[in-house]
């Protein structure tokens, strides 16, 4: 299979190509639809804490979910440190979401926590 020619790229190659970035398309789009669902309950976790007057965030309970992560990243073959990046990206804004949803609880508002 060549890569390239005086004519252009091999017919193949750019086949491949397209197949491969279908398949990634799919993956980032099951990706936002996990994190939306993922917010979701996050969202109701955020409530749930607002009404009961616990603080927005965990921080042993971050601490075991990034070292979960971190083994399921080694398991798969996935550079851990990026799955910690990652997890603590998510974690920031959910974090930012139950504080936003606590501050519009002790006003008296109904946000979105968002």
């Amino acid at each position: 299979m060549t890569t390239s020619n005086a004519a252009g790229p091999d017919p193949a190659v750019l086949d491949e190509l397209t197949r491969l970035r279908d398949s990634i398309d799919n993956i980032d789009a099951a990706v936002v639809h996990m994190l939306a669902e993922r917010f979701k309950c996050t969202q109701q976790v955020g409530r749930l804490k607002a009404e009961h007057r616990l603080p927005p965030a965990d921080p042993g309970r971050e601490a075991r979910q990034i070292a979960r992560l971190r083994a399921l990243a080694e398991d798969a073959k996935l550079d851990p440190a990026f799955a910690e990046k990652f997890l603590t990206f998510i974690i920031a804004e959910v974090i930012r979401h139950h504080e936003s949803i606590a501050d519009d609880a002790a006003n008296g508002t109904s946000g979105t926590g968002r």
